[in-house]
């Protein structure tokens, strides 16, 4: 009776296991590094946001960053959870460019 059950159940917890590495754990893993990358957000980051719009953090408050987006001195405010990367350098703005 044992090895019927394990003969039934055993490919489904199988392919549950696959899916659980293969799916969820690095979903959960990347949530967690954007989750972090979000907390450590400095005053003059230069940041790009999940409508594409790319500016640099000029004040930082507990929900929201405004970010001033051109050389006019254009500022936005934004929350914080609207932040999809930051740009260490200006090679990583380049980078992201081509």
């Amino acid at each position: 009776m044992n090895s019927q059950f394990l003969i039934q159940f055993g490919p489904l917890v199988l392919i549950f296991l696959v899916f659980y590495f293969m799916v969820i754990r690095p979903q959960n893993k990347k949530q967690n590094e954007i989750k972090d990358m979000r907390a450590n957000l400095k005053v003059g980051d230069r940041v790009q946001t999940i409508g594409g719009i790319i500016g640099k953090i000029i004040v930082i408050k507990e929900d929201f960053v405004v970010i001033e987006t051109s050389g006019d001195k254009n500022k936005m405010e934004i929350m914080k959870w609207g932040v999809s990367s930051v740009f260490k350098d200006n090679s990583d703005l380049k980078k992201d460019n081509k």
